[in-house]
């Protein structure tokens, strides 16, 4: 048994939701999953459940927050079995077409955080996702909506940067959106040799040119993170 996921081998699917919040995991498995669904995992309040979804094996399991948290619970989650990660949450919009509420697919997160870095032990590393996951994510979600966004993100170590350069930065490389754990769990699936996605909602657009960061409406953030997560749950059992 793993130290911090207090479950047994058998106790999740092989198809695994990561959200960072363990009041989102709740929501998703009473909400999204078919009924039947067992926790599975509360140590330390990260909250893990397991059930079906269209009758298919399907877990989510909180992460936390910051790529040394998540870390923990990816490697885990191998541990136990799981051979397809899919990271469902929020992320901060870079670029200036995009909108509140519009879905984001990450094709490759860039680390800049030294957490992944040190654990994959090469400066250079370039973590990407499943592309199979990638375009079968784009498809749903742009049957539904033509606010879908596939391309680069990147992982910060800080939520409250000091540096006020730094989103000039990332958006100058054409990053769309800036979130926490992506990239770690990209380069844990990478070497642990299992797939993975990053499927997130635009819940902050942040201006181009004085950095100020405009935040979502928790109505319209609840409309956008439900259309996403019924497509990552999708994606997951695929």
């Amino acid at each position: 048994m793993p130290i911090h996921l207090r479950a047994e081998p058998g106790d999740y699917a092989p198809a695994v939701l990561c959200p960072g919040d363990p009041r989102r995991a709740k929501y998703i498995a009473e909400t999204f999953f078919d009924p039947g669904v067992r926790l599975v995992n509360e140590e330390r309040g990260m909250l893990g459940y397991t059930g079906t979804f269209e009758g298919k094996p399907i877990s989510v399991q909180t992460t936390g927050m910051g790529t040394p948290s998540a870390g923990i619970v990816f490697e885990e989650l191998c541990m136990l079995g799981a051979k397809r990660l899919v990271r469902v949450g929020t992320c901060g919009g870079l670029q200036a077409n995009l909108r509140m509420a519009d879905t984001v697919i990450a094709i490759s997160a860039s680390a800049d955080d030294q957490t992944p870095i040190r654990y994959c032990g090469m400066k250079g590393f370039a973590p990407t996702a499943t592309f199979s996951l990638v375009e079968e994510a784009a498809r749903l979600s742009r049957a539904v909506s033509d606010r879908v966004f596939v391309g680069p993100i990147v992982t910060s170590g800080l939520f409250y940067d000091p540096d006020p350069n730094t989103f000039g930065i990332w958006r100058r490389l054409g990053h769309l959106g800036v979130e926490m754990e992506a990239s770690m769990m990209y380069t844990i699936a990478t070497l642990k040799g299992i797939e993975a996605l990053a499927i997130m909602t635009v819940s902050d657009v942040i201006d181009p040119d004085g950095g100020n960061v405009e935040r979502i409406s928790d109505e319209d953030l609840k409309k956008g993170v439900d259309q996403m997560m019924r497509i990552a749950c999708q994606v997951a059992v695929s």
